[in-house]
């Protein structure tokens, strides 16, 4: 069985240069990754991976805590994870928690046993939050305020905010919204800004304009039902995600109302999809992809030692404008 000794000599560079290569391939020129690689393959050699674990005390592998895998804004999130964790050569791990505490823990505990270096929770921090936990290095990222470790995410009360203000300015004075589940800090967050452009601009909070939902399509085909059958339905919907407002529009469609003709509607998130249904949504442009990137990131500094000044990270939103809202007189 081949030896990193035996790499070394095949490929002319020192066993320094062979081990840096193969436990952080980012340190060493393409070239000297190259011969390395070209000698690993003809002598068919294995890294001994748990004693250069032990000797590193770094396994260069981080894990993405996400409460549901099929989310699509998770899964551009998490591309951004992905991408700047091979830049800096290290693997992710994908913990698909389904908002079990007792799942959430089980990831925890690679971390706490040196089986990962780090990990990033895509789930908002509340009383219930397992973490933060000592000696754990963590970024919670898509959150909300108030989390008590790093963190990495938009202002979700504010967006919410600009965009039924949005709907106001187009003459908009009834606007209904579908929101996610009542205990989600996302939905909570996203309904204070909702009512708090419904203050501002001097309309009555009307608790009969909002219907729970679950963000998912679904839950936003089946919502309309409400709003179809009041006696006076609202001329706009401002939905807490993309998922839910694009089945809003097919449950619409289906009642038989024009978007935007009848009612305008709204979404949150600006996923892909959002371009390409039928009509084009408006919505609220998260960042999605720089949030990992800049959660990955920020973790790989706090793994090298540093402690940043910042806690929390707020990156810019913005508002998009597309066929799926008009003005009303």
């Amino acid at each position: 069985m081949a030896t990193i000794r035996d790499v070394s000599r095949e490929s002319g560079l020192s066993i320094a240069t062979v081990s840096r290569a193969i436990s952080n391939p980012e340190m060493v020129s393409k070239q000297s990754l190259r011969r390395v690689n070209q000698a690993i393959e003809k002598l068919q050699y294995r890294p001994n991976l748990t004693s250069q674990k032990f000797r590193l005390q770094r396994t260069n592998t981080i894990v993405v805590l996400v409460p549901n895998i099929a989310n699509l804004f998770f899964a551009q999130l998490i591309s951004g994870v992905e991408d700047t964790a091979a830049k800096h050569g290290f693997n992710v791990l994908l913990g698909d928690t389904r908002d079990s505490a007792s799942r959430e823990q089980e990831f925890i505990q690679l971390v706490e046993t040196r089986q990962a270096d780090g990990l990033i929770q895509l789930t908002p921090h509340n009383d219930k939050a397992v973490l933060p936990i000592k000696d754990v290095k963590a970024v919670n990222a898509a959150g909300c305020a108030g989390t008590p470790y790093y963190s990495v995410r938009i202002d979700n009360e504010e967006a919410a905010a600009k965009m039924v203000t949005y709907l106001v300015s187009q003459g908009h004075r009834r606007i209904g919204m579908i929101s996610g589940l009542k205990d989600n800090l996302h939905s909570m967050a996203r309904q204070d800004g909702y009512k708090q452009a419904l203050e501002n601009a001097g309309i009555a909070f009307d608790e009969e304009l909002v219907v729970e939902g679950d963000f998912s399509f679904w839950s936003g085909f089946n919502a309309v039902k409400h709003f179809v059958n009041m006696d006076e339905r609202p001329t706009a919907l401002f939905c807490a995600n993309d998922e839910m407002a694009i089945g809003a529009l097919k449950g619409l469609k289906e009642k038989g109302l024009k978007v935007p003709d009848d009612i305008s509607v709204t979404g949150f998130d600006d996923l892909d999809m959002a371009n390409y249904c039928d009509p084009p949504l408006t919505t609220i442009r998260q960042p999605a992809v720089r949030m990992g990137e800049e959660a990955a990131e920020l973790l790989f500094r706090i793994i090298e030692g540093e402690q940043p000044k910042l806690t929390e990270y707020i990156l810019p939103f913005e508002i998009i404008i597309r066929e799926s809202t008009r003005a009303v007189k």
